[in-house]
């Protein structure tokens, strides 16, 4: 049995390299983006009444977030399909059921006609409410369907109006639908509560919140972003983890993304055949507020139930990401009867320690992504302990006999010297 435990230092650094060196198969979690459908990204703009404040460079809000949409317009890559959507642009009464149903697709996510969407964002005045939940859940039906990237660019300078239907949950429940939805988030006022929501939003979808003061810096960050959107990503492929190993689904090299609730442990099993070795890694995002001093487990386990290798992390709360990983060496043996290679079904089981502080929802689980990658061990190695060093085990070898010998010269040349010094 190999049993290693490693520092969070050192799984956050094999964590990083089998990212780094993972080459996803087309069966398992992503293809390049190049044969897949166009990239989406649904720019949601509040048009409520406070966006009427002048207080960007002398001029307002809204003028600012216009002359940002147009040069963003400008600026779009073609194979990027965009769209825009408004919240609080339409109702001005004091009614708050209606302001809360305040939203609209101004310009439809799809191939874009520049003309015609500048035309829209021309027309909108400060109006109303801002209802950024209700807008959130049509911001994410617009994007339905497809399998490119999808990313929603939300712009506010207030806090959501229409509370019990809390935005961070909304992006969580958005989140948990593993439909591949991005949420970035910017703030156009330097202030602390909206700045908490905002990056509540986007922490909820792996997004980023910016706080922002300036139209350049604005039309810099919503272009910044709508790039980033054309760009190769690979996509996690949803899987639902089992509470047994004899009931958890099959994988195969690639990236998946599940739910794991506070102290929950979920299962996966992974076929490794002779002669290859099994690297996986998981990382466990801290969504919503959790108490300090967590920690995540990530084990390889027989189907018989014995632990063959480890990787865990410990956390304090100054991380919203904890991940770690392992590495487990199949010797070589001997094919069966059949004349197909032998092989063992590893069960892997993630656990975490998170708890939550009290009125935080526990629902939906905390956002989980695991990477499995089954490569080919190194050649002419049957130890198993050996595996990952290869030929380095010469090296080694010479470095030893080297240190060996010039010890030897040192020490003779010291002698040679002190009996010299008695001899003067």
């Amino acid at each position: 049995m190999i049993r290693r435990k490693r520092p969070v230092a050192g799984a956050c650094a094999l964590l990083a390299a089998l990212t780094a060196g993972l080459v996803f198969p087309a069966g398992a979690a992503a293809d390049e983006p190049a044969g897949q459908d166009a990239p989406k990204v649904n720019l949601l703009l509040d048009v409520s009444g406070s966006m009427r404040a002048k207080d960007i460079d002398g001029q307002s809000r809204m003028a600012a977030a216009k002359q940002a949409f147009n040069e963003v317009l400008d600026a779009t890559p073609e194979e990027v399909q965009l769209g825009i959507r408004t919240l609080g642009a339409d109702y001005a009464g004091d009614d708050r059921k209606e302001g809360c149903k305040d939203t609209a697709q101004l310009y439809p996510v799809g191939p874009l006609d520049r003309t015609e969407a500048k035309t829209a964002v021309a027309t909108l005045v400060p109006t109303g409410w801002t209802p950024i939940g209700p807008a959130l859940l049509k911001a994410a039906d617009d994007l339905e369907g497809g399998e490119g990237s999808k990313r929603i660019v939300l712009i506010s300078d207030g806090e959501d109006t229409c509370a019990p239907l809390d935005p961070c949950e909304v992006a969580r429940e958005i989140a948990a639908k593993g439909i591949g939805l991005t949420i970035d988030t910017l703030g156009l006022v330097p202030n602390a509560k909206l700045s908490r929501q905002l990056s509540c939003i986007a922490e909820a979808t792996g997004g980023t919140y910016t706080s922002v003061e300036h139209q350049d810096e604005l039309t810099d960050r919503v272009n910044e972003l709508v790039d980033r959107a054309a760009e190769p990503v690979v996509t996690p492929v949803a899987a639902e983890g089992a509470d047994s190993c004899a009931k958890a689904p099959a994988l195969e090299s690639g990236l998946y993304t599940d739910r794991e609730e506070f102290g929950q442990q979920r299962w996966y099993r992974v076929e490794v055949l002779s002669g290859q070795e099994l690297r996986a890694s998981v990382s466990v995002a801290a969504d919503r507020a959790v108490r300090p001093d967590y920690g995540v487990l990530l084990r390889a386990v027989t189907v018989h139930g014995r632990e063959i290798v480890r990787g865990e992390a410990t956390g304090n709360g100054r991380t919203d990401v904890l991940s770690t990983g392992l590495r487990y060496p199949k010797a070589e043996r001997d094919d069966d009867d059949s004349g197909k290679p032998a092989a063992e079904v590893v069960c892997l089981a993630v656990t975490n320690s998170f708890s939550a502080d009290s009125g935080v929802k526990t629902t939906p689980g905390l956002p989980l992504e695991l990477t499995v990658d089954v490569v080919d061990g190194p050649d002419g190695s049957s130890d198993v302990a050996s595996f990952g060093l290869g030929r380095g085990w010469w090296l080694l070898g010479a470095l030893i006999l080297t240190g060996f010998v010039a010890g030897l010269l040192w020490g003779w040349l010291s002698r040679w010297r002190f009996a010299v010094w008695r001899t003067n």
